[in-house]
């Protein structure tokens, strides 16, 4: 890790462009030979613009903003799932995300099977997820489903199962986007209370939601993202309350 880097995650002036056809395509053979003959335009659009922001160590930071902010982009900016047009990005330890319910499961395959999958693509052996089975099972409260295809289940009980896999380690780094919005309240309890325990343990935390209350309870500072923009960084009270009073008008 370079000098003067003391944090856990950094973002240096992180910018992320996508760029979109300004038509639609009837078929895939249409767009390939329109993109063959340079026939196809492209609309810019940048999902992220210019963030930059460092965590230290057991730090937790809320990540608010409307739909299309750039939040669930920041998230796999950090753990690598994308790489940034412009900026760098730097991470200390390893990485439980949680990005989307449901994120590398099969809908065909059983919550047993997912299990194992989901642990595969997080980096865990078999002989690794064999030892956490039970403790995840037991977490996500589907004991009675296991086995039953993930087709069959709501998408509440997705989340509880990736959160459970995802969460059943010590990481250096937790990235949760929404995930503490599903379930009924005592799995909402249960998902904040390991979220505490990983705080306690030094855990970095970076919770993407929609719940100015989860900010303020389980983050010491937030981000307000806006266009893709920071419009705000400090500690969690304050910028919630400066969301929460734009966004009434």
């Amino acid at each position: 890790m370079p000098t003067g880097f003391d944090g856990v995650v950094r973002l240096e002036a992180v910018s992320v462009r996508y760029t979109r056809p300004t038509e639609r395509f009837g078929t895939f053979k249409e767009y390939a030979i329109r993109r063959v003959k340079r026939g196809v335009r492209y609309n810019e659009f940048w999902a992220l613009r210019d963030v930059s922001v460092e965590l230290g160590r057991g730090e937790s930071l809320g990540v608010i903003g409307p739909n299309g902010a750039g939040k669930s982009t920041l998230l796999k900016v950090i753990a690598h799932v994308l790489r940034p047009t412009e900026g760098r990005v730097r991470v200390r330890g390893n990485v439980a995300p949680l990005l989307e319910f449901g994120a590398g499961f099969h809908p065909e395959l059983t919550g047993r099977e997912n299990i194992f999958l989901n642990g595969a693509l997080l980096g865990f052996t078999r002989r690794e997820m064999e030892s956490k089975y039970e403790r995840i099972v037991a977490f996500s409260e589907l004991a009675e489903v296991i086995d039953a295809p993930l087709r069959t289940y709501s998408s509440g009980m997705i989340a509880r199962l990736g959160f459970a896999v995802a969460s059943d380690v010590t990481p250096d780094v937790l990235l949760l986007d929404e995930v503490l919005a599903v379930g009924d309240e005592s799995f909402r309890r249960k998902s904040a209370a390991r979220m505490n325990e990983f705080k306690a343990q030094g855990a970095t935390i970076v919770l993407v939601t929609h719940s100015m209350p989860n900010v303020t309870e389980m983050c010491q500072r937030a981000m307000w993202l806006d266009r893709g923009q920071v419009r705000a960084l400090g500690p969690a009270p304050e910028v919630t309350e400066a969301y929460v009073r734009a966004a009434a008008g």
